[in-house]
């Protein structure tokens, strides 16, 4: 995957991150396979459970926010706890 076209995915998830973080978890980008990007969201220690939204919600999220940008995406996300 082209650098160029992560670093805009990103930059587009930067306040999605920040409400993330606010709650304990952490947005990640990273290559997948070809043109495929992975967003990574990983709990940390002190993550609120009951703040994270359903994953589908947030597929939803991400997709309205990128766009045109949004291309083939992978989801990593934490299990419901």
């Amino acid at each position: 995957m082209a650098a160029p076209r992560m670093e805009q995915i990103d930059a587009a998830l930067a306040d999605v991150r920040e409400a993330l973080e606010a709650d304990g978890y952490e947005l990640s980008v990273v290559a997948g396979d070809g043109e495929r990007a992975t967003i990574e969201v990983k709990a940390g220690p002190n993550a609120c459970a009951e703040c994270l939204i359903p994953k589908d919600v947030f597929e939803q999220m991400v997709t309205a926010t990128l766009g045109d940008d949004a291309g083939a995406l992978t989801i990593v996300y934490p299990e419901a706890g």
